[in-house]
């Protein structure tokens, strides 16, 4: 199956400031709020939404394209997408602008302080789906540039694709009218619990109607595991037991990995979400987001120990 990803390319450079936030700022003194942070230095990891959901399905042996911007800066980038046999061509480079990069300071009581730069991510990526095979073909909508979100689904539909709905970080772009059509017609819509209240308000629907829009819903509720809902029934499927809890950070695009793995070898929706289930505990035991390692022979030996045979 062909799958396509679009959505954000982006750095995560983080910080750590040997201290506490709250020693510095003073609360009679917000107003005027003007205060510098010494850290010990700074790390850089690859991230965005499509960056992440590209690496873990590369680890399943997937060549996912990637759909999406990336600035100047993109050569580190491109370089570990080829070391990871991700296709290059479905990335538009934006030479006047940086990639989008999110600048993550944590103090010593694990609070943060986060600026993010959209960079590139501010122009869409343009890409063309000629030639696809329409039936044999996914495309996976996640959070990035608007114009992307909105024009690729309107292909999809066109082209007789299936996709997959993932507004996620993009929700306080929408408002009602436009997410309710941005919907109309996917195979699925994905997202967190919390995410689902808020889509529901932008919408004006609940999640009955939602399924009219959508032919599924899956919610994913962290170590809960998630919830598949079509107008017929719900499902739960649980969450795999890891070994140690490191970063919950990217543990959800690990899970879309492993769902797309599932609809890719035809797996029926509920051994899909298993499999999603599976691949996000690979992200949750290491830090950062595409950081963690495992092969197909590992991951089917997980699955078998929690779900039984794959």
């Amino acid at each position: 199956m062909n799958i396509y990803i679009s959505g954000s390319l982006a750095y995560d450079r983080i910080m750590n400031f040997p201290g506490k936030f709250s020693d510095y700022i003073l609360p009679d003194k917000i107003h005027i709020l003007n205060v510098c942070f010494n850290v010990n230095g700074m790390s850089e990891k690859f991230g965005g939404t499509a960056g992440n959901v590209a690496y873990s399905l590369s680890l399943m042996e997937e060549k996912p394209r990637v759909i999406a911007t990336i600035g100047k800066d993109y050569r580190n980038y491109f370089e570990w997408l080829k070391e990871n046999n991700i296709p290059l061509d479905g990335i538009k480079i934006i030479e006047e602008e940086f990639t989008a990069g999110a600048y993550i300071t944590t103090d010593m009581s694990d609070n943060q302080i986060t600026g993010f730069n959209p960079g590139a991510m501010k122009y869409p990526s343009g890409y063309r789906f000629n030639n696809v095979d329409s039936g044999d073909s996914v495309v996976l909508i996640a959070p990035g540039n608007l114009q992307d979100m909105t024009g690729y689904a309107e292909v999809c539909r066109q082209k007789g694709i299936a996709f997959i709905c993932d507004p996620g970080q993009s929700l306080s772009k929408w408002e009602g009218q436009a997410l309710r059509d941005w919907l109309d017609g996917s195979m699925m819509l994905i997202s967190n619990d919390y995410e689902l209240e808020v889509i529901m308000k932008i919408t004006g629907l609940d999640k009955k109607a939602l399924l009219g829009l959508a032919g599924i819903i899956i919610t994913t509720l962290g170590e809960k595991g998630s919830l598949i809902s079509t107008g017929n029934y719900d499902e739960a499927v649980p969450a795999v037991r890891v070994t140690e809890v490191v970063d919950p950070t990217g543990a959800g695009d690990a899970y879309r990995a492993g769902l797309i793995k599932g609809i890719a070898l035809k797996k029926d929706i509920a051994v899909s979400a298993r499999m999603g289930a599976v691949a996000a505990t690979y992200a949750i035991e290491k830090y950062g987001t595409q950081e963690h390692r495992f092969t197909c022979d590992d991951f089917i030996g997980r699955y078998r120990s929690n779900f039984g045979e794959l």
